[in-house]
């Protein structure tokens, strides 16, 4: 069995808080640590009611400092947002407090109102300059060159996997020229999905990072002990919007008009919903569909132990090896 991991979109739920969402992050890292999960990412979202995990880096570093052995990750880091030198050196710092677990996942990010953009500090159209800022952002995390004036310490020559995250073409085609490994939002942007991925690995270039191709999908996944079961608390993840998320409502989809449904049904066409068996053949055909070589699972449910029990469910259904 492939390499099983977790996105974690730190969900603020009604009713709810930051600092319950970061208790319960936490929480479920733990237990992935001993499901046999191989990582555990977090988003970067800003001005944004539903998540808490802004602070992309000092999430990790609560998550990292709690658990012993998983893999540790952003999922990703909005490179428009910062300035490449200070993403190095932030992620060099985490590198160099918990060696040999830390993954750097970079994205440019889908564009922000203008008031965002502003107290962010951004100007319209700068995500132009991603595929130059990654390069910098790769210089800065090498071992320095003999008088090197601007370096990143820490981060130069961190043990860092670079991954490019994106959930477009542009995004497959810019890992492939660098030979990066690449993650791909099939969670949420199911419909350049095949464009990508053979982009990706026909144009991938042998690299100083990699000698080959290595992809990495996201796939919804919301278990639990009946298929019914699971479409109800799957409902929560079919209303959420920016605004706190929203508990389960039974017959969902019953109350929607047949358009609106149809959009929802393509959005998270790349789902696996139900009991254990459906989850076990789910996964399995994904996986023999796409071949990637790690998969990556996020599940916006609202209840924390349901939410608990789907990856439980969701470890068993893979195989994985369980500490």
């Amino acid at each position: 069995m492939i390499p099983v991991s977790i996105l974690d979109l730190a969900p603020i739920k009604q009713g709810g808080s930051a600092a319950v969402t970061l208790r319960e992050t936490l929480d479920l890292a733990q237990h992935a640590e001993r499901w046999g999960f191989h990582r555990y990412w977090l988003v970067e979202h800003h001005s944004t009611p539903s998540m808490a995990s802004a602070a992309t880096a000092l999430v990790m570093g609560h998550v990292a400092g709690g658990t012993k052995t998983i893999r540790v990750g952003a999922g990703g880091i909005m490179l428009p947002n910062h300035a490449p030198i200070m993403v190095a050196e932030q992620f060099g710092t985490l590198a160099a407090l918990y060696p040999g677990r830390i993954d750097l996942g970079l994205g440019r990010g889908i564009p922000a109102d203008p008031a965002t953009l502003q107290a962010l500090r951004r100007l319209p159209g700068d995500m132009a300059d991603f595929p130059r800022d990654v390069q910098e952002l790769l210089f800065f995390l090498r071992p320095p060159a003999p008088g090197q004036k601007v370096r990143a310490i820490p981060g130069e020559g961190a043990d860092l996997p670079v991954w490019l995250l994106a959930s477009s073409l542009g995004g497959a085609q810019l890992a492939a020229s660098l030979g990066l490994r690449f993650a791909f939002a099939s969670h949420f942007a199911p419909d350049q999905l095949e464009a990508a991925l053979d982009a990706y690995r026909t144009r991938f270039q042998r690299s100083t990072y990699l000698d080959k191709p290595n992809v990495m999908l996201s796939l919804t996944v919301v278990a639990a002990d009946t298929d019914d079961e699971a479409r109800l608390l799957f409902s929560t993840a079919q209303q959420a919007t920016s605004a706190p998320l929203p508990p389960p409502v039974p017959n969902y989809e019953q109350s929607l008009d047949p358009q609106r449904l149809a959009v929802i049904k393509n959005a998270f066409r790349h789902s696996v919903v139900g009991g254990p068996e459906t989850i076990a053949k789910g996964v399995a055909d994904f996986l023999a569909r796409y071949q990637p070589d790690e998969i990556i699972a996020t599940s916006q449910i609202f209840d924390h132990a349901e939410r608990l029990k789907s990856f439980d469910i969701l470890s068993r259904a893979a195989g994985l090896s369980r500490a």
